[in-house]
């Protein structure tokens, strides 16, 4: 957890939290058409739990903050303009709320998504 101390109290931030934070972000990002999980065992964890920052791992250590974020993007494209526009908006609103820089934002493209055409 991020910890914050002073004379009047401590602040405490835990890693949902903040994926709670990135997957608002995410949400937000054009060409994004879903969360992936990281693998079988966290995609049946999911299903069995109902959590909403499924494909979003925090790791935070001191004030050093890294998120790892697992996307499925729409087919057509360009992988690396969605996947910059993610690690922007991610690293963007999780500064904008905690006021503590974000190390690193990996983003991990899972698959594509077809559009259905009428």
């Amino acid at each position: 957890m991020s910890n914050e101390r002073s004379s009047l109290g401590g602040i405490e931030v835990s890693p949902a939290a903040v994926a709670s934070i990135v997957n608002n972000a995410v949400q937000q990002c054009y060409g994004v058409v879903g969360m992936a999980n990281k693998n079988l065992v966290d995609g049946i964890a999911h299903l069995l739990s109902r959590d909403s920052r499924q494909g979003i791992e925090v790791s935070i250590n001191g004030k050093d903050i890294v998120v790892d974020v697992y996307v499925i993007v729409e087919y057509g494209m360009r992988i690396s303009a969605v996947a910059n526009s993610v690690k922007n908006t991610v690293s963007f609103h999780v500064e904008q709320a905690l006021g503590i820089p974000v190390q690193a934002v990996n983003v991990f493209v899972q698959g594509l998504r077809f559009s259905d055409e009428d």
